[in-house]
């Protein structure tokens, strides 16, 4: 990001830059994970997974922002909701939330939120399905929003559906949406639509599940806990006892139960990922470094399942040069995708299909 940092911090100049261009600098502030894989994806999709993911940044910028209040962050996801579906009041929205941001949001974000207006341009250079596909994307996350921030979430989510209901706003229905637009780009993906969808929401369950594991020190410090109380009441462990010192066996039995559901989860998207065309390198690379970086942090979290820092189980640069490496090797064919998975997802006990993927939207 260093090369881009005078422009991440001014957006005047920023604005100056073609859209792609400036695309690729807004993610590269707010996200090296995707700067890092949404390039791979073939041109004509590039952009609009760039713009999705750029609308999906604003409503998490909302989101975490602690200066908001409840009711402010409620209005203005509702205020997005809007300016997505109609392109219209852009600069009005900008002007009103850029100046509420607080230091400990980063620059990125801030720059991010000034130049709405011409991130809302270039959503409304698509073409209508596209807009569409984006649009239900952003109403879901931004309507799911302020129903976790209303509840006490300190002792955790009461049950194992509280937590699908919550991975689904906030990674299955972008999950929904990316399935959409590979089928708007592809009549041979589009043969699949259905089943698509439905893996789609499991997929973007997997890797949330997988964040969610790996961060539960990070958002216990928030006074926050997104762990599902039922799991573990089930082993004998009550998480309104949980902290950073907690060293409990019934905890790690309830975690490593998590962590098989989030590894069956995982599996849906190695069928997803095999459904798209093999010649469609671009997006199965896009699919499998994502699904490659979690496999590989489950298994950290699995082999240390009394961690109490989120550092002890982030994934090396080295792993994530060998994820690539191997996923562009194996991408071409399922059954070494399948032979990679089984090999590298073996320790993580068997999935657990109890929670099998359901489409929300049944289209």
């Amino acid at each position: 990001m260093n090369g881009h940092q005078h422009l991440i911090e001014n957006p005047e100049s920023l604005a100056l830059l073609a859209d792609d261009e400036l695309q690729a600098v807004l993610l590269e502030g707010v996200s090296r994970t995707f700067a890092l894989t949404i390039p791979q994806l073939p041109e004509p999709l590039y952009k609009t997974v760039a713009n999705a993911y750029l609308l999906c940044r604003i409503v998490d910028t909302i989101e975490d922002e602690i200066s908001l209040s409840a009711e402010q962050k409620k209005y203005f996801c509702q205020a997005f909701i809007d300016i997505v579906k109609t392109g219209e009041h852009t600069q009005a929205f900008a002007d009103k939330l850029a100046p509420l941001l607080s230091g400990q949001t980063i620059p990125a974000e801030h720059t991010l939120i000034h130049l709405v207006p011409r991130v809302i341009a270039i959503t409304r250079s698509l073409d209508a399905q596209q807009i569409e596909a984006l649009s239900c994307c952003v109403e879901t996350m931004a309507n799911g929003m302020p129903i976790y921030q209303a509840l006490d979430l300190r002792a955790g989510l009461k049950t194992m559906k509280d937590m699908d209901d919550y991975c689904y706003h906030v990674a299955g229905c972008v999950g929904e949406m990316l399935a959409k637009l590979f089928c708007h780009y592809s009549p041979e993906i589009n043969q699949h639509r259905e089943e698509l969808l439905k893996l789609s929401v499991s997929f973007g369950q997997g890797l949330q599940m997988t964040n969610i594991l790996k961060d539960i020190w990070d958002d216990a410090a928030r006074g926050v806990c997104w762990l599902p109380q039922d799991i573990f009441s089930e082993t004998g462990f009550n998480l309104t006892e949980l902290t950073s010192a907690t060293n409990d066996r019934n905890f790690r039995i309830g975690l490593s139960h998590l962590i098989s559901i989030a590894h069956g989860h995982l599996r849906n998207a190695l069928r997803y990922t095999q459904l798209l065309p093999s010649h469609e390198t671009g997006i199965r690379n896009f699919c499998l470094w994502a699904l490659g970086m979690a496999v590989l942090t489950l298994n950290k979290i699995k082999n240390n399942l009394d961690f109490n820092d989120s550092v002890q189980v982030k994934i090396s640069r080295n792993s994530v040069k060998t994820t690539i490496f191997a996923s562009k090797l194996t991408a071409r064919s399922n059954l070494l995708l399948t032979l990679l998975f089984n090999l590298s997802s073996r320790n993580l006990g068997t999935p657990d299909w109890q929670y099998s993927p359901v489409s929300h939207t049944g289209q």
